[in-house]
């Protein structure tokens, strides 16, 4: 496989073939490029991120091409094991993990819904791409070489360039026409690439949990909401306290993988603030989960923010995060707090909830 793909490409016109120096730092940008994007559209959820999710997939497409020019260039070291050197095996290695990015990534985008364990293949992507990032940087240690003057023409540069993502956007929009022809599984994604979870109620979309959340059920009876921090007056709420008299429909988008159109009730936040009195000086809302997870939103997006304790005209079940759950639109899931007891008026942001976020739910 890799001597056909390798001998197509290079017999390819010479105009068409970056320097190698500048294909070997093209890849490694890219892949950085993925990796930063990636992460970052974990944390947005809302429509007007769309460029950011296409420039994810275009410079994935992209990546597919310019991999082809390398394995062209030294596909006569893999494939003859008698020039194998220590560094080849990690050249091998990297190589893999570039193949299960793309494979996993591609077949995600066309509606394969496979998983491996727990794991879809959209949380397999993420991890071979976590895993990516490090192997490129043992990877470059190993054979660094900077690009040079003569390795720039600027008007060619610019042109195969500007081809190679023009051709990774056509591809794009042509993997979406195709889904919607056929009118595949992939058709019906959201711009995130999540998957639909039809239905009404707790039993309509998964249970999911962030890292080691999975904590016993709470039982209310010995549960209370606490608002405090930037307040004239802290409150201490029992479950019959709480007036869940507001409702709202709102997508729920998950990081795993899929998506779901909810109609949620519960006590709107602005109405807690209210209660409680904010101050002057209260620029950010923390909602803290019995676990010790945490997430922090700027305070004008917290008020219209929802803590709810039913969803599809059910009360909501204990893996869905009873007795509240934050319903935050426009965010992903991982940020619609599960089992949350405490909510904290802040003076300033939270940077530390990166942090928690990995080790919540650890005793």
């Amino acid at each position: 496989m890799v001597r056909k793909v390798g001998a197509g490409l290079q017999a390819a016109p010479a105009f068409v073939r970056p320097p190698p120096r500048l294909v070997d730092w093209s890849i490694f940008a890219i892949v950085c490029f993925e990796a930063v994007s990636g992460l970052v559209s974990f944390t947005v959820g809302s429509v007007a991120w769309w460029p950011l999710f296409w420039a994810h997939r275009i410079a994935g497409l992209t990546l597919i091409v310019l991999l082809g020019f390398k394995l062209a260039r030294v596909r006569h070291r893999l494939t003859n094991s008698g020039q194998w050197v220590p560094s080849t095996v990690l050249s091998v290695v990297t190589l893999l993990s570039v193949v299960g990015v793309l494979a996993t990534g591609i077949s995600w985008v066309f509606g394969l819904d496979v998983r491996l364990s727990q794991w879809t293949l959209l949380s397999v992507h993420v991890g071979f791409g976590l895993v990516l990032v490090p192997l490129m940087l043992w990877h470059l240690t190993t054979r660094f070489r900077l690009p040079k003057r003569r390795d720039f023409d600027r008007r060619r540069t610019i042109l195969q360039y500007t081809v190679l993502l023009v051709g990774g956007a056509v591809a794009y929009r042509g993997q979406e026409f195709a889904n919607r022809f056929l009118n595949g599984p992939g058709a019906d994604r959201r711009f995130t690439g999540s998957q639909p979870r039809d239905g009404a109620g707790n039993e309509s979309f998964p249970i999911t949990a962030w890292v080691a959340d999975d904590p016993a059920p709470v039982e209310l009876s010995d549960w209370t909401l606490t608002v405090r921090g930037a307040v004239e007056s802290p409150l201490e709420l029992e479950y019959r306290d709480l007036s869940a008299d507001t409702e709202r429909q709102a997508l729920l988008d998950c990081t795993s993988g899929w998506y779901t159109v909810q109609q949620w009730r519960g006590l709107r936040v602005g109405d807690v603030l209210d209660a409680a009195g904010v101050d002057e000086e209260g620029q950010f809302v923390r909602f803290v989960s019995v676990t010790g997870y945490r997430w922090s939103l700027p305070i004008d997006e917290a008020r219209d923010a929802l803590l709810a304790t039913h969803v599809g005209g059910e009360r909501l079940s204990h893996g869905h995060g009873a007795p509240l759950r934050l319903v935050a639109p426009g965010r992903r899931g991982f940020q619609w707090v599960k089992w949350v007891e405490r909510v904290d008026v802040r003076r300033r942001g939270d940077p530390a909830q990166w942090v928690v976020t990995l080790v919540s739910g650890f005793d």
